[in-house]
């Protein structure tokens, strides 16, 4: 069963931590691993042949492990359903890592060849296709329109943040204020997805699942922020895949847009490095140190807490239980992941 508890690369928890929160749910994620795996078969070899090197990959199914906790937090029983929803979400993120792999032209998941540097764009972005319309097959088998929805509103804001960033490539000229909108669509929608649905499959009242879903965008946020700062400040081994490549793939995070605020002449440095693919006039080491210098990291590592907290605060609509601790714990350690 891969990933679970030899939990690497870009999503790093704490071992020990890590430990404490899945072993409440391992065999719920055990059998969402099934699950995932029953959902990616098929009866044609090469579709079958993908899908299970995409579930062998590894991933810390943190999404769905998100969406049993809620359930669990929430006074659900993860039956059957709620299993299969969960293995939904992870082929609904797969799917959006296989196109956003093709978009970026990237080499390394998870440390492994992507899907397009191993089959090539066009077999990928069949691939991810297939995994879409898998899950939402699944999902329609239970029959829950509410769940629908959000599943579907889900889907077109990730393709829309992922429009809107294209549009964005190469740019310097990027806000604070955009960078925010395509964190939200690409990242944090799927996180609010993921608890909002955990906690309706629960029988949850309105409020309970309202503040789920402020929940996971809190933490999709946060996490994301952490992201940033993981591929300017983490290594290779840490990402799973080369450090620094949003600024070669010509992504402007919100680290290097704040510090363009205040240092408009490396407008043409950045520029030059998303132009070329290569960090030539200036290192990723010194815009470290630029980063740093200004107060940068702290001023974000300041708004990853704020996030934090406020997840956080959306708990206390919960019971207190073994599961509302876990949750509890998970933003924090999403946002200390090694820098």
């Amino acid at each position: 069963m891969p990933g679970f508890f030899a939990i690497k690369k870009k999503e790093v928890l704490p071992d020990s931590a890590a430990r404490r929160i899945f072993a409440l749910i391992s065999s719920d994620l055990s059998r969402v691993e099934t699950e995932f795996e029953r959902q990616a078969r098929s009866n044609i070899q090469v579709i079958g042949y993908l899908g299970e090197y995409l579930r062998s990959s590894g991933g810390k199914r943190l999404r769905p492990a998100l969406l049993l906790l809620t359930n669990r937090a929430a006074g659900g029983d993860c039956g059957d359903n709620v299993v299969r929803l969960a293995a939904v979400m992870e082929m609904l993120h797969t799917a959006t890592l296989v196109h956003d792999d093709i978009i970026d032209n990237a080499d390394i998941r998870r440390s492994k060849p992507s899907i397009n540097a191993r089959y090539g764009n066009q077999t990928a972005v069949l691939m991810g296709d297939w995994l879409y319309m898998s899950a939402f097959e699944t999902a329609l088998s239970e029959r829950s329109l509410e769940i629908l929805d959000i599943l579907t509103g889900l889907t077109r804001k990730m393709t829309e943040g992922e429009l809107i960033q294209m549009t964005m490539i190469g740019r310097v000229d990027i806000t604070e204020e955009d960078h925010l909108d395509i964190l939200r669509r690409k990242t944090a929608y799927l996180f609010s997805a993921c608890c909002e649905i955990g906690a309706i499959l629960a029988g949850a009242d309105n409020d309970v699942r309202l503040a789920m879903r402020s929940f996971g965008l809190d933490l999709g946020i946060a996490f994301q922020l952490a992201d940033d700062l993981l591929d300017l400040t983490g290594d290779d081994d840490t990402l799973g895949k080369a450090a620094g490549a949003d600024l070669l793939e010509g992504k402007l995070t919100l680290p290097l847009i704040s510090l363009v605020k205040v240092m408009p002449s490396l407008r043409d440095d950045l520029e030059s490095i998303m132009l070329n693919g290569r960090y030539d006039n200036i290192s990723r080491e010194s815009l470290m140190l630029l980063l740093k210098t200004h107060g940068i990291i702290d001023s974000i590592k300041k708004r990853e807490a704020e996030h934090t907290s406020r997840a956080i605060k959306s708990l206390e609509v919960l019971a207190k239980n073994e599961y509302r601790s876990a949750l509890e714990q998970i933003p924090g350690l999403l946002v200390d992941r090694k820098r």
